[in-house]
């Protein structure tokens, strides 16, 4: 593509069938201004979908990885975050549900600075954010340097890393907290089960599930869950969206160590612009340490969730309640029920013990101590994970856990999301052979599939949308990583160093920094 996004693209035969089928990919799901993850399923913009997507089309256009990011970033609301669904107007109402008429962001998100102009969801997803743009930026040093693209987007990222270490450490251990599941990204994960057996569901009347006309019941969530998914958002836009009074708060080590690794991309940038980053890089390692006193479980060789208020003994009347007929919360009961809430976190928690993918990812951490990160690497590859042995790719579930079912989101089948990080984590970690493994059965499994939503992890089977777009991005950024013969000059192939330091390149201004992220929910219906 040229930098206008015209496809002018002719890749090596070796791999250019997987290379062209990724691109037409993309091209084919870009609006003008951002990528929907499918045309059909999901017609809006994703927040952790687009930081993905933009690593992945950084080696087809820089410029269009660069508006990918800014459009995203040009939704977010004056307190920090960054919604979930950025909404395009041109989108039917019951093309999708939750749809803007049911966020009202720019009503009950006042409080909290919601934009006018356009419509958002008012939850968030995990921060890949940081990481993107520096990596985004590393495509084309040059024309992110022309665009002024990192000033503008360095003071946008810091205030949404304070957001979340400061307005989401609901646990008071210097961790964020998601506060709904489809924030986390894995939306019907099985660690969801018990901070969500606490919620009473909304009524069935009043939602309908778009998602069921793009996917078998059998492969979403129930509706159970999803009814509880309804009651909690409605709570927290009924509450104009402050954080602390809800009914679920869960500290998650995936969230957290995408937060530290961007937080360690946001020190690059500042150096780039001049800046000192040894306080980001500080504050990174500090985060490592809570990640790991607050969420490694080394009887059971993996990091697991914390449900914040997991210790509570249940809640007296108007404790994160007071709902009337509409489920809505006044002032004065929003303001009690933050206290109470506050009253009844303990400083601790209740570790959920439920071993998904989540637990693993922290491998993507440079500070992870050397035992953990070995630890971590002999419980992806044992029987509850199957890497490089069991499974064709990582599942998002426990193999042998009870509730596992490998066609049913987030409760077992594989995502190229997750496989790419875990691929990236080993190699950081010295696993090169175990990675170089786990990067061909991606891609080998991206273009069978169809470059599908996610896959049986035994069999590779296609499930959900096809020519889905984050893994059509993380397929060329795959493609373009050199191998593990290639990478003997890499300095991220030492444990311990930093994770993005790019390799020099000599082939001239438009270079790609490789690194051991150089190379990304949608759960239920994501939202």
């Amino acid at each position: 593509m040229t930098r206008s996004g015209s496809l002018v693209y002719d890749p090596a035969e070796s791999t250019g069938s997987l290379h062209l089928g990724a691109a037409r990919v993309l091209n084919g799901n870009w609006t003008g201004t951002s990528t929907v993850p499918s045309r059909g399923l999901y017609p809006h913009q994703w927040s952790w979908d687009s930081a993905f997507i933009a690593i992945g089309l950084r080696h087809l256009s820089p410029l269009r990885a660069q508006t990918e990011l800014e459009t995203l970033l040009g939704a977010q609301w004056a307190d920090g975050r960054i919604p979930h669904i950025v909404f395009n107007p041109s989108v039917p109402l019951d093309a999708y549900f939750p749809s803007p008429d049911f966020w009202r962001s720019s009503t009950a998100g006042r409080a909290a600075g919601a934009p006018r102009t356009v419509q958002t969801s008012g939850i968030v997803q995990p921060p890949v954010h940081a990481l993107a743009v520096w990596l985004v930026h590393q495509a084309d040093p040059g024309l992110s340097r022309a665009r002024s693209f990192l000033p503008r987007m360095y003071p946008r990222l810091a205030a949404w890393h304070r957001y979340l270490l400061h307005r989401r450490d609901l646990g008071g251990g210097g961790l964020a907290s998601v506060v709904h599941p489809w924030e986390q990204g894995m939306d019907n994960s099985p660690c969801w089960d018990a901070p969500l057996s606490r919620v009473t569901p909304a009524p069935a009347r009043s939602f309908r599930r778009a998602d069921l006309d793009h996917g078998a019941p059998e492969d979403r969530p129930t509706d159970l869950d999803y009814g509880r998914y309804v009651r909690l958002a409605t709570d927290y836009r009924d509450g104009e969206y402050a954080d602390g009074g809800g009914e679920f708060a869960v500290e998650d080590p995936a969230f957290n160590a995408l937060l530290i690794a961007s937080e360690h991309a946001l020190a690059r940038i500042a150096q780039e612009l001049g800046a000192a980053g040894t306080a980001r890089h500080a504050r990174a390692e500090r985060l490592t340490a809570a990640l790991v006193e607050r969420l490694w479980d080394p009887a059971e060789g993996m990091f697991f969730c914390r449900d914040v208020y997991g210790e509570s003994e249940g809640k007296t009347e108007g404790e994160g309640g007071g709902r009337g007929e509409s489920g809505a919360l006044g002032s004065e009961q929003r303001s009690r029920s933050s206290a109470l809430a506050k009253e009844r976190r303990s400083p601790r928690g209740a570790l959920i013990p439920e071993r998904s993918v989540a637990g693993l990812l922290p491998l993507i951490l440079p500070a992870l101590p050397r035992d953990i990160a070995a630890t971590l690497v002999g419980t992806a590859s044992g029987p509850h994970f199957g890497l490089g042995g069991a499974t064709r790719l990582v599942p998002s579930y426990d193999l042998t856990g009870d509730a596992f079912d490998p066609h049913r989101y987030w409760r077992g089948p594989a995502w190229f999301n997750t496989n790419w990080l875990l691929e990236r984590g080993l190699r950081l970690h010295g696993e090169h052979a175990r990675a170089d493994g786990l990067r061909a059965a991606l891609l080998d499994t991206a273009g069978e599939s169809g470059f599908a939503e996610y896959v049986d992890p035994y069999t590779g089977e296609a499930c959900g949308a096809l020519g889905f777009s984050w893994t059509a991005a993380l397929t060329l950024d795959l493609l373009h990583e050199p191998s593990g013969a290639d990478q003997t000059d890499q300095v991220v192939s030492h444990p311990g160093r930093y994770a993005f330091d790019k390799t020099h390149s000599t082939t001239g201004h438009s270079t790609t920094g490789h690194s051991a992220f150089d190379t990304g929910a949608k759960g239920g219906n994501r939202g």
